[in-house]
């Protein structure tokens, strides 16, 4: 153990509260999982119990840890959460409706947007305003939990900053709370990523600001260099390319990496674990192995609409060419080939010459789901040793919050390869005939029932 103790990052995903433990030089002394419900009251709607998942949930993920690890070893913890997220609390910090979570109808803007998705937490606010008014607050999953570990509401930069219009850079701007029923003081403060935000309480360790899951996991990944994919594998899917300069391309995201001057090009997509547990649930087990490469449907994978890069909540799911003489091993195999054509698809997109394929997440524990990916982009993918990236992460910034740390850029170190999947050459060919078929059946989406 280093001499300078541990830090603990949490992580509040969405099918489970994860936390780490890690060392001075990333090595993960202790984890938990917390696991809980994610909530689908509607086809559209997605939901979780604020109070188990944001407030409970990483309560009982840090107490696990730390179980685990002599106290006084533990310097800092920092919490990063996936985004967006909304949920109005009591005078105590505790919520009193459900978690809103990214996708959900309740947060879907009217008419075309500048940037996909963006101005989806504000209709999060003008949708719990209006539902539980006079509310002691509204506050995102990660002030929820943070306050928990403080009693002090604040919120990470990177968080505030996709609230868009909530957030003007600077700060809450009060008139574009005001238009959708709240004030500013209902809001949690906002703190730099990496600052010392408060001490938890019974710990004596301070609380280091996070940020959004998908930043921490990048801090970690190693996927730094020019052409480098970042694949996080999660219950959402999310694609990163790096490139040396900011542009835009149409139906992706452009955002900051965290190494000046670069950029990283693609966004998220519903075909991951979201897609790949609800196939889990309604399709009976089948070894993947005994699979004819030939003999391979192929799924539409939207069961609930798609991000990136159509931005089209109203896609459906549709299986092509399926006969009798398939099983459930082939049916679960087309599955992962999904996600896998997915990912194929906005690196294609994205118009970026690629050297290597990186994977984080969860996900990643999936060996049938990595070899997927491998076909089906035809590349080598390096897997993660770390399957926890965004609590290894925010580990990292609570490094910094403790003064352990001056630069996020020296996250690299912590960069960890399991293995590499290589394609499978017996699955070249027909990976790439369904491959045309999935981008077919892209062109003409299923739709919901009347």
């Amino acid at each position: 153990m280093s001499r300078t103790g541990v830090t603990i990052g949490i992580d509040i995903g969405t099918t489970a509260v994860k936390a780490v433990a890690a060392d001075g030089d990333g090595r993960v002394a202790a984890r938990a999982r917390i696991p809980h419900r994610v909530r689908v009251p509607t086809p559209d709607r997605l939901e979780h119990d604020a109070d188990e998942a944001w407030r409970r949930g990483p309560l009982a993920a840090l107490d696990r840890v730390r179980r685990l690890v002599p106290g006084p070893q533990v310097r800092a913890v920092a919490v990063s959460a996936m985004v967006p997220s909304l949920t109005a609390v009591d005078a105590a910090g505790r919520p009193l409706a459900p978690g809103l979570l990214y996708g959900d109808e309740r947060g879907r803007v009217a008419g075309d947007q500048p940037v996909p998705a963006l101005g989806e937490a504000a209709e999060f606010l003008r949708w719990m305003a209006a539902e539980v008014p006079g509310a002691a607050g509204y506050w995102p999953a990660p002030a929820v939990a943070n306050h928990a570990l403080t009693g002090e509401a604040v919120l990470d930069f990177a968080t505030a900053a996709t609230s868009f219009p909530l957030f003007d850079g600077t700060g809450w701007d009060p008139a574009a709370c005001a238009e959708r029923g709240a004030v500013v003081a209902q809001l949690p403060r906002v703190e730099t990523i990496g600052a010392a935000a408060g001490e938890v309480r019974g710990t004596g360790a301070v609380l280091g600001l996070g940020a959004v899951d998908a930043l921490c996991e990048q801090m970690v990944a190693g996927a730094d260099r020019d052409g480098d994919v970042l694949v996080m594998c999660g219950t959402t899917l999310i694609v990163w390319v790096t490139v040396p300069e900011a542009r835009q391309v149409p139906g992706l995201w452009t955002i900051p990496h965290t190494t000046a001057g670069k950029s990283l090009i693609g966004g998220a997509s519903n075909a991951g674990g979201l897609f790949l547990g609800w196939v889990d649930r309604v399709i009976a087990p089948g070894p993947p192995g005994a699979v004819d490469p030939r003999r391979v449907p192929v799924w539409s994978p939207y069961i609930r609409g798609e991000r990136t890069p159509f931005h089209d909540p109203h896609r459906r799911g549709a299986l092509d060419a399926i006969d009798l003489t398939h099983d459930s091993a082939a049916l679960r195999r087309a599955a992962y080939e999904a996600s896998g054509f997915v990912v194929r698809q906005l690196i294609e997109l994205s118009g970026a010459p690629v050297v290597r394929i990186v994977a984080t997440g969860g996900g990643t524990r999936l060996a049938p789901w990595m070899q997927a990916i491998a076909d089906a982009t035809g590349r080598p993918v390096a897997v993660s040793g770390v399957p926890e990236g965004a609590a290894l992460g925010a580990a990292f910034l609570g490094r910094m919050a403790a003064g352990l740390e001056t630069s996020i850029i020296d996250a690299g170190r912590w960069v960890c390869t399991d293995r590499v999947v290589d394609p499978d050459p017996a699955w070249v060919g027909p990976v790439e005939d369904r491959y045309r078929r999935f981008l077919a059946l892209g062109e003409r989406p299923s739709r919901p029932p009347d």
